[in-house]
């Protein structure tokens, strides 16, 4: 899969991304906000690369690297995940190396993946969870019209706070 916007190229990822999956992952600057299991080595790069692309198999999840169209490296990654079993609602996740935030380059990765889960795969809504100290994040999601969802959790992540779009509240706008 690849979508292409004015500067990127969204694309699926593959075995030989895995510096840059190492790179992105294991970033303290995005791993600040986010609790995960960080790959120490290519090895575990590889295999999260390996796990992805089985979900993606099986249309569990949606995937992206982020490039910057003159350049083959991933500088980020964007995803819907987590979709329902009606498949009418997925959660969107992203990340970006932090030399290359306020740039406008998550905002037009965004904007893609919101049409092509809107207008393409027919979600009515599109879920977005972060961590409320971070607000170069709630700052993106307020920018596509996310509202946030007062007294929602994030069971077992006090920190998170809960973001929603729906479909019918993006169509009167353009980014």
């Amino acid at each position: 899969m690849k979508l292409e916007t004015q500067r990127i190229i969204l694309r699926d990822i593959n075995e030989s991304h895995v510096d840059d999956i190492l790179r992105i992952r294991s970033n303290e600057v995005i791993n600040r906000f986010v609790i995960r299991k960080s790959p120490k080595n290519n090895y575990d790069a590889l295999q999260f690369i390996l796990t992805i692309k089985e979900n993606t198999k099986n249309n569990q999840t949606i995937y992206l690297g982020i490039s910057l169209k003159d350049q083959p490296k991933i500088i980020g990654t964007i995803c819907l995940w987590n979709f329902s079993e009606d498949r009418k609602t997925a959660e969107v996740g992203y990340e970006l190396l932090p030399e290359y935030h306020r740039q406008g380059i998550m905002s037009e990765a965004l904007k893609a993946v919101l049409d092509f889960g809107f207008n393409e795969l027919h979600l009515q809504e599109i879920v977005a969870i972060t961590n409320k100290f971070n607000e170069s994040s709630k700052g993106l999601l307020l920018k596509h019209h996310f509202i946030l969802q007062e007294g929602k959790q994030d069971e077992g992540f006090p920190d998170n706070i809960i973001f929603r779009l729906q479909k019918a509240s993006r169509s009167s706008y353009e980014i």
